[in-house]
């Protein structure tokens, strides 16, 4: 049988900016970045993960909202090139309660350098994982966008 691993993701956007998590790359001196995400803990909804994963990434308190994009990682058909679990991932459009401030945490998660709002209109300059920045200006701008992404998918779409 094989396992999957939810996540929940947070989606932060405000005065056309959004908030990302910066990540030291393993492999060279390049940075990436992450929305605010993590897996599910034992007992937790989906929603309070996301609520959970920007508090701890980023320091902030969120709402909630709807969801705006599903993420699936199949190992097998991306020659496991981000390990070998299966892992599906849902992104909340989430608002920051009031008075709260993003920052880097104390104990931050390995590799994480940064806390950054990022201006949407940039989003093409930057390496995003998964590979949705342009997704997401269209979820922005109301624009029909691909609310499923498989990686796999995404990897096709870089070698045509």
């Amino acid at each position: 049988m094989q396992k999957v691993r939810l996540r929940a993701c947070a989606l932060i956007i405000e005065n056309d900016d959004i908030l990302l998590i910066e990540f030291k790359n393993d492999h060279d001196d390049g940075v990436h970045y992450n929305l605010p995400a993590g897996g599910l803990e034992p007992g937790e909804t989906l929603t309070e993960a996301a609520q959970r994963e920007a508090r701890e990434e980023a320091c902030v308190e969120v709402e909630a909202g709807p969801v705006a994009f599903v993420y699936e990682y199949q190992p097998t058909k991306n020659e496991c090139i981000y390990g070998d679990i299966h892992s599906i991932g849902i992104t909340f459009e989430c608002k920051l309660k009031p008075g709260s401030y993003p920052k880097l945490p104390e104990k931050p998660d390995a590799n994480q350098i940064g806390v950054k709002w990022i201006p949407i209109s940039q989003l093409h300059t930057i390496k995003l994982y998964p590979e949705i920045n342009q997704d997401i200006v269209k979820y922005h701008n109301g624009e029909p966008y691909r609310n499923y992404v498989e990686e796999h998918v995404i990897q096709l779409s870089k070698s045509q």
